[in-house]
């Protein structure tokens, strides 16, 4: 088992034997409301997680976002966090629907989150639509992932909404690195520019969007360091869950 990734909450700290929650360091700031199926999860008011609003009474995230012991609000429409814009709503979760293969490690790290109240939706708030079963994004297509985690390994954290590219890696060069932590088939990585930056600290759940469409959830970063950029960053692979993200939202 590798020893070098752990979760890492903004408020709290929490290790899951290995995976690190991670936030958008460098990139730049997110043209505010232009990602509406954005999702900020809160717990008294801080942020955790990120997610995406898939449908309007659906958010779908991280499993290890999850917090038994607090109540979590979900804010849509926001774009900055500690500000009460009038764009924003705040939803209390109904139901949470974590994979039922999830254990607390790294594989099957999916929840779906149903609204008590569905989402008003407008220009602030929209669901995005979830990729095609068999489609496949091939290595080196760049991609967009966005959050208001991190803005740097040591932080802090971002209050707006930000976001960069990073190019899908090819399966293989990631379970060299990540070895028995990276499932092939369940997971995507990817490779990014430390310049241009990348996902960090404070941004599971959020999305890893391709050609406009949701390809992967985050997942995690190398411990302490998401600007690491010899390990790849490792999103659940939206293609393999999408039957049970389906027949969840159906049931």
């Amino acid at each position: 088992m590798i020893q070098t990734i752990s979760i890492i909450f903004f408020f709290q700290l929490f290790s899951l034997n290995g995976a690190t929650e991670s936030g958008i360091f460098g990139g730049k700031v997110s043209k505010p409301h232009s990602r509406p199926y954005m999702a900020s999860l809160q717990f008294d008011g801080h942020h955790k997680c990120g997610g995406i609003l898939v449908r309007d009474d659906f958010v779908l995230t991280s499993a290890h976002c999850n917090d038994s012991q607090m109540t979590m609000m979900v804010v849509l429409g926001a774009h900055n966090i500690i500000k009460k814009e009038k764009s924003q709503q705040n939803l209390q979760v109904a139901d949470y629907f974590t994979h039922p293969e999830y254990n607390g490690k790294y594989d099957y790290d999916i929840m779906l989150l149903k609204l008590k109240n569905k989402a008003k939706l407008n220009k602030y708030v929209k669901p995005i639509g979830l990729p095609k079963k068999n489609g496949k994004t091939p290595a080196n297509v760049a991609c967009v992932v966005a959050g208001w985690g991190y803005v740097a390994a040591k932080g802090p954290a971002s209050h707006v909404l930000r976001e960069t590219k990073e190019k899908i890696q090819f399966p293989a060069e990631c379970k060299q690195k990540w070895k028995g932590s990276f499932n092939s088939n369940h997971m995507i990585c990817t490779k990014f520019d430390k310049k241009k930056g990348g996902i960090c600290q404070g941004d599971s759940g959020g999305p890893l969007i391709c050609n406009s469409k949701p390809q992967g959830i985050t997942a995690y970063t190398y411990k302490n360091d998401c600007e690491k950029p010899n390990h790849p960053h490792v999103f659940m692979n939206l293609h393999f869950f999408l039957p049970w993200i389906k027949k969840t939202m159906q049931g």
